[in-house]
């Protein structure tokens, strides 16, 4: 089992590889990625702040639930932070486990308790120029859903003036 915040791109094939078990009869691969539309309007990128070592300690604590939860500990997590372009994945769940019901319900539970408690906020860039913060859940702003005007640097946790 693993979780980690990232700045490169994510390797999906890696991770499933990281899972892989002979005793496994099934791998579930979940990639988020930056997609072009949101609520509708235009996107053409996105970028990615956390508060890292609390987002890194929150991502492990939810890796061992779904664990314990479903039995397995072939779970790997790689959520990545900076900007990126339309396509690119922002999250990778691999999970392996004997039976597919289990991975898969392992693999929805991550993902969503990663969208619901990790400290990860995402500024959405339009096509128009606009950049807006969105709630991670729901893929709508909210008030308090990002570090409005400020945010967490995503190297060492200090508090920096927004771009």
């Amino acid at each position: 089992m693993r979780t980690t915040i990232v700045h490169a791109p994510i390797d999906a094939a890696a991770l499933m590889a990281e899972v892989a078990r002979n005793s496994n009869g099934a791998t579930v691969l979940f990639v988020g990625t930056v997609r072009d539309l949101n609520d509708g309007r235009p996107v053409n990128g996105m970028e990615y702040t956390a508060y890292r070592s609390m987002a890194e300690r929150e991502m492990a604590d939810i890796a061992h639930e779904a664990a314990t939860r479903f039995g397995t500990m072939d779970i790997v997590v790689e959520h990545r932070i900076g900007v990126l372009e339309l396509g690119e994945a922002s999250v990778v769940i691999a999970v392996a486990h004997p039976h597919r019901g289990e991975a898969y319900d392992a693999s929805r539970y991550v993902i969503e308790q990663l969208k619901q408690r990790v400290p990860i906020w995402k500024l959405e860039q339009y096509e128009d120029g606009t950049r807006e913060w969105v709630s991670a859940g729901s893929g709508k702003r909210e008030e308090g859903s990002g570090p409005i005007g400020t945010h967490l640097d995503a190297d060492d946790d200090s508090v920096v003036e927004a771009r």
